[in-house]
């Protein structure tokens, strides 16, 4: 009997100690061709002990590189795809560079200014117009998110006017609401757009008489009740 302190290490679990036992058979095979043969066969089993890898893409180069991942790399078959090293399996890939980029106003971001770069550049005088009346609309809602309060707009031409060195003004006056918490948000209730408070209150009165109607057709069941002759 053979433990499973006997055995070796199981490489993948996956596909579980007979194939590991297979691809080491192959590895004890001399004549080339045979090993070949063998390898194609231990490939086909690997697929379909595992069907879920066939919606993977390229599940066939998937299956050949664990065929040599499970022989530590030391199986010689011909492969129809680049056969994996050691080295290929541990590398790691280089770190990505962090962009820094540092806006000059943090609440308003980079891209901002990105979209003001393309306003400058922009020749037509009314899309100028345009772009400068965006810009002036998302720079207050902007604030407002940041700083929870309104902004008047002299405020906003002047953050603008740092950016551009003057060059973009708005012409129209952006119009903003600001939501606090201590005031009670519009919603949307059957179909129709009202205050969240007065729809409370209009429900509460419903339900209320609806109450008083049902105490009301109680009282007059129980009046008529006295009318009734009592079953024995």
């Amino acid at each position: 009997m053979e433990y499973n302190t006997t055995r070796n290490h199981l490489i993948m679990r996956e596909y579980g100690r007979h194939i590991q036992k297979m691809i080491e058979y192959l590895l004890t095979l001399e004549d080339r061709e045979k090993r070949q043969r063998n390898a194609q066969v231990v490939i086909e089993l690997m697929g379909f002990l595992n069907p879920h890898l066939k919606n993977v893409e390229d599940f066939r180069h998937k299956l050949w590189d664990h065929l040599f991942l499970i022989s530590d790399f030391k199986l010689d078959v011909a492969s129809p795809y680049p056969i994996p090293t050691r080295e290929t399996l541990r590398a790691r890939p280089k770190p990505l560079r962090y962009p820094k980029r540092y806006p000059k106003f943090s609440h308003l971001g980079k891209n901002l200014e990105i979209v003001i770069n393309k306003a400058l550049a922009e020749e037509n005088p009314d899309k100028r117009s345009g772009f400068a009346n965006a810009v002036a609309y998302y720079m207050k809602l902007a604030y407002n998110n940041w700083h929870k309060e309104t902004v008047h707009d002299d405020a906003i031409q002047s953050e603008l006017n740092q950016l551009t060195n003057g060059q973009l003004e708005f012409t129209n006056t952006p119009n903003v609401k600001s939501f606090r918490p201590d005031q009670p948000r519009e919603r949307e209730r059957d179909g129709n757009r009202g205050n969240y408070g007065d729809y409370r209150n209009k429900r509460k009165q419903q339900f209320q008489q609806r109450n008083n109607n049902n105490n009301s057709n109680r009282n007059n069941d129980r009046g008529g009740n006295k009318f009734k002759k009592k079953r024995y």
